[in-house]
């Protein structure tokens, strides 16, 4: 042989008929190795990223349960004590009714029914006025209770899961 002939590599036929060189080979080879494992690792870090996206949301979510939880837990305490409230009002008012006409029917002349309206009239007027405005800072109150829970909760969670 002479030395053209020995320094060229033996080449074998593709499929198509053309001329495959051992580089060729190798180096499709190592390609084909190297492409599935950059696959490999890219799907790899997405999936990482997805379970911890979904681990940061699960928290996310099962905090703003809790908050949800304490702040009904307050909206039902406030609706009671708001609703107990209601309740000793119209008693005491009830009582001043029939304390009222209990006071007319005792009522000996027209002047002492008079004076017994005006007196009751003025008190349950002041009794009316001092009795709204317990219930509207119980309200307030209820719902400041209420809110606290929600109001940095939410901040929070959406700094937690971002």
């Amino acid at each position: 042989m002479d030395e053209t002939t020995a320094a060229t590599p033996t080449s074998e036929a593709g499929p198509s008929g053309t001329l495959v060189t051992p580089e060729f080979q190798k180096t499709f080879a190592s390609m084909a190795t190297e492409a599935p494992a950059a696959f490999r690792e890219l799907a790899e870090k997405g999936l990482s990223r997805a379970k911890d996206s979904y681990e940061k949301m699960k928290s996310a979510a099962e905090e703003a349960g809790s908050l949800l939880e304490a702040s009904s837990s307050c909206a039902t305490k406030g609706a009671t004590d708001y609703g107990l409230k209601l309740i000793e009002t119209a008693r005491a008012n009830t009582n001043a009714t029939f304390d009222y006409v209990a006071g007319l029917m005792a009522a000996k002349s027209p002047s002492e029914v008079i004076e017994l309206s005006t007196a009751h009239a003025r008190k349950q007027f002041e009794s009316v006025t001092a009795q709204m405005h317990d219930l509207t800072g119980l309200a307030q109150k209820v719902m400041t209770e209420t809110a606290e829970p929600l109001k940095g909760g939410f901040d929070r969670l959406v700094r937690k899961a971002s």
